[in-house]
C-alpha cells in the first residue's frame, strides 16, 4: 500500500484544525472534539504502513506544518481531557467509577501491562513518574494493580495542587506523593524505578539531569511515539538519551499510543 495514502488526509485534518484557535477549541464540548482525535488516531493506528514508510511521510518537509498543527492539538486535547476528568473526580460521589470513564483508561491498562514486562512492579518498588499532570493515572493504576507506591513530579503548581486533590478523593494520598518541581526534585529521594512521561519536556534536559542522579542499575522507562503514531507527538531522539543504553523496547498494540523503552545509565 502506498505510503502516501494518508498524505491528503493529514493535510486536511491540519487545515480544519487551523480554523480553530485554542480559545475556540476550549469553548467546544469534548464530545465535539473527540471525533477530530478519532480521525487523527485512525492514521496513527494504521497497521499496514511500515516504519520506513511512516518515516518517509513524517520527515517530509511539506508535512512539517501539518504535523505541528496536529501535535499541538493532541497535546491540548490530552491536557484538557485530564483536567476535565480530575475536576469530575473531585466533585464525584463515586470517584473510582468516574475515573474508569476516562477516555484513555483502558489504554493505560494496556500500556502498563506492556511496561510490567520491562520492570516487574511490586509493593516493594517505589516509582517516580516525571510529568504526572493533573491526573497521575499511571501511578494510580500501578498502585491498584501492583500495590506500587509512587511519586508524581509536576512542575506547574496549580496542576500539582489539582493532582493532590484527585489523590485525596481516591484515598491514595498516603500511597502517592505529588512533588512540585522538575526532575531535579528527585535528589535525596528514595525510589526504585523512574518513568518519564511522553510529553515531559525538554527531553534533553530531563535525561541529562537524570544521568547525573541515577546509578547504572536504576531502570528508567520512557514513553515515546514510533511509526505512524509519531503523527501525534515528536519521538524521543537518540541525542536526547545519550549516556543511556537502550535495553528493551515494547511497541504498542491496539489503541495504545506509546512505545515503552527501558534504558540504563552507562559510564
Amino acid at each position: 500500500m502506498s505510503c502516501y495514502m494518508y498524505w491528503d488526509k493529514i493535510k486536511s485534518i491540519a487545515h480544519s484544525l487551523n480554523k480553530y484557535e485554542n480559545y475556540s477549541l476550549s469553548q467546544m464540548p469534548l464530545e465535539d472534539i473527540i471525533p477530530i482525535l478519532d480521525s487523527v488516531e485512525e492514521i496513527a493506528h494504521d497497521k499496514v504502513i511500515d516504519f520506513d514508510s511512516a518515516k518517509h511521510i513524517l520527515d517530509d518537509k511539506k508535512m512539517r506544518e501539518a504535523l505541528q498543527v496536529i501535535r499541538k492539538f493532541y497535546v491540548y486535547l490530552g491536557t484538557r481531557l485530564e483536567t476535565d476528568m480530575a475536576q469530575k473526580i473531585i466533585s464525584s460521589s463515586n470517584p473510582w467509577k468516574t475515573l474508569k470513564s476516562f477516555h484513555f483508561y483502558e489504554r493505560y491498562l494496556g500500556l502498563l501491562k506492556n511496561e510490567n514486562q520491562l520492570v516487574k512492579f511490586t509493593p516493594e518498588e517505589k516509582v517516580v513518574f516525571i510529568g504526572g499532570g493533573p491526573l497521575p493515572l499511571t501511578l494510580i493504576l500501578l498502585n491498584q494493580l501492583y500495590k506500587t507506591r509512587g511519586i508524581s513530579i509536576e512542575i506547574i503548581p496549580e496542576v500539582a495542587r489539582l493532582s493532590r486533590e484527585v489523590l485525596k478523593k481516591l484515598g491514595l494520598e498516603s500511597h502517592i506523593e505529588v512533588v512540585e518541581g522538575d526532575e531535579n526534585s528527585l535528589k535525596n529521594r528514595e525510589y526504585k524505578v523512574i518513568m518519564v512521561a511522553a510529553l515531559a519536556e525538554p527531553k534533553e534536559r530531563v535525561f541529562a539531569n537524570l544521568w547525573e542522579m541515577v546509578d547504572t542499575r536504576t531502570p528508567v522507562i520512557y514513553r515515546t511515539y514510533t511509526g505512524m503514531r509519531a503523527i501525534l507527538y515528536s519521538p524521543v531522539t537518540e541525542r536526547a538519551t545519550r549516556g543511556f543504553h537502550k535495553e528493551v523496547m515494547i511497541l504498542p498494540t491496539g489503541k495504545v499510543n506509546n512505545t515503552s523503552v527501558l534504558i540504563r545509565k552507562v559510564v
